[in-house]
């Protein structure tokens, strides 16, 4: 599974960090939010170096669909009514200067991205809602209206219609950006104390530390494994459909997306949260969506992606706590992680600057939301209690009830451990319990994976470590 921006674009490898060296500031993480704030940070004069776990581009970066777009689903009206009109006015606002700032960065490297304006749209079967949006949205200042027609094959009211966005090739940009910087690949972060950044072979002191890591992996102070959870979604690139103009995402539970890139129509769905995909199916069903809405139209690729989510919608970007006021974080980007990247790329660098920057304010990781406590109490009910063990004697009764190809959490006299038996009849038998937090891991039999219903951290197998904020395996046998 890889994606069509993985297919089609790559990147040249860097060295591993393997002396200690300083710098002004340390960005841990090698994403489109890291990257970017090592650049900007860059044209301001200050030396940054970026230290990514494998290759810069390698997480969520090179899963996302790559819209460029101030239109985040149906937010307006919700924003207004629970924020108020000052706040969300600076949240549109501190976008809308992302968006255009991709554009005077491309312009100013000579970027070929694929970089172009494409009008941005959310459909619904309800056309109450999308007109109510509609008004929300122009309260706001955007040049919003209510369209009765779509280019999509979706049966709905209509949309509401952002003009003048934008959609790329992430990772071609990212490659250009990168050129500028000092990175090291290969590096993951051990441990952070105060302005030292530890990896297994060298360290970087710096007067301040950036965490770019999608889910941040130091769980105090912050406590933002309570304050988010993570998703996953699913994309097809499709072959011979009739290609959008614009792009389209839509309202509610089963949303889909859709995007051209070339030849291409991007079709993505089935969304869920991490952990929770017990049933799986989610690329059959998504193939059978394709098929009903572009009959003979071919798969070229497929892949999914994961979003952080916080639970007013808001992303953290700003200072990691109070009591660390040289540590920044930018996570919680929910599925705009372009803008969301750059809007904490400008943040971050003027916070660190000394200056002023107008919309700090609003993406603040200090401000707390009443809405974060049903989260913290249903996480805190998946935490497995009280095991030592990693592996436990299964039955011979409990290994044939798993047919090859498939997988279970299996109880034994000992307590619980996960077996998944591949198509030869091998068995691979991993710890259950996250190394994060101790969350009851769940198989998603879509991607062969144990996924942690908490806070999304994600095991092969075999148990290796494939997303955190987990930083170590679960060790199979």
């Amino acid at each position: 599974m890889e994606s069509i921006w993985s297919k089609t674009c790559d990147i040249r490898k860097r060295t591993a960090l393997n002396r200690d060296v300083e710098a002004d500031v340390a960005v841990i993480g090698g994403g489109m939010a890291g990257i970017l704030t090592a650049y900007q940070l860059k044209r301001s004069g200050i030396r940054a170096v970026v230290l990514e776990a494998e290759r810069i581009g390698g997480g969520q970066t090179k899963n996302t669909t790559a819209k460029i777009t101030v239109q985040h689903g149906m937010f307006c009206h919700t924003f207004l009514e629970k924020k108020g009109k000052e706040k969300a006015e600076k949240y549109v606002r501190a976008n809308q200067a992302a968006a255009e700032e991709y554009w005077k960065i491309v312009g100013k490297e000579k970027i070929d991205c694929d970089l172009t304006r494409a009008d941005s749209y959310v459909f619904s079967g309800d056309g109450e809602r999308l007109l109510t949006e509609t008004e929300a949205a122009q309260k706001l200042g955007i040049d919003a209206s209510y369209v009765k027609h779509t280019e999509i094959p979706v049966s709905c009211a209509g949309a509401v219609r952002f003009p003048g966005q934008a959609q790329f090739h992430p990772l071609k940009f990212l490659r250009a950006v990168a050129e500028h910087l000092e990175i090291y690949e290969n590096s993951p972060v051990k441990k952070v104390e105060e302005h030292r950044v530890w990896t297994s072979c060298g360290s970087v002191r710096a007067g301040k530390i950036v965490f770019a890591t999608h889910f941040p992996f130091i769980n105090f102070p912050g406590m933002y494994f309570a304050r988010m959870h993570q998703e996953r979604s699913y994309v097809l690139a499709l072959e011979g459909a009739e290609m959008p103009e614009g792009m389209y995402i839509g309202d509610g539970d089963n949303a889909l997306s859709f995007r051209k890139y070339g030849k291409y129509v991007l079709l993505g769905g089935q969304g869920h949260r991490t952990g929770e995909n017990k049933e799986g199916k989610r690329y059959e069903n998504l193939r059978e969506t394709a098929r009903t809405l572009y009959p003979g139209s071919r798969e070229a690729a497929c892949w999914s992606a994961q979003d952080c989510i916080t639970a007013d919608q808001i992303p953290f970007i700003g200072q990691y706590a109070s009591d660390h006021p040289d540590w920044f974080i930018a996570s919680g980007f929910q599925k705009w992680g372009m803008t969301s990247s750059m809007a904490a790329a400008m943040i971050l660098r003027d916070l660190i600057c000394g200056r002023d920057n107008p919309f700090a304010e609003v993406f603040s990781p200090s401000r707390f939301s009443a809405e974060e406590l049903p989260q913290i109490l249903k996480d805190g009910g998946k935490a497995v209690k009280g095991l030592t063990k990693r592996f436990f004697q299964i039955s011979g009764d409990s290994l044939g009830r798993i047919r090859p190809g498939q997988a279970d959490v299996v109880e034994t006299a000992e307590g619980k451990t996960g077996v998944y038996r591949d198509e030869d009849g091998q068995v691979y038998q991993v710890d259950i319990v996250c190394p994060h937090l101790g969350c009851e891991l769940e198989w998603n039999p879509d991607e062969k994976s144990w996924d942690c219903p908490c806070h999304g951290s994600r095991f092969d197998y075999r148990g290796r470590l494939l997303e955190g904020p987990a930083q170590q395996d679960i060790s199979g046998e």
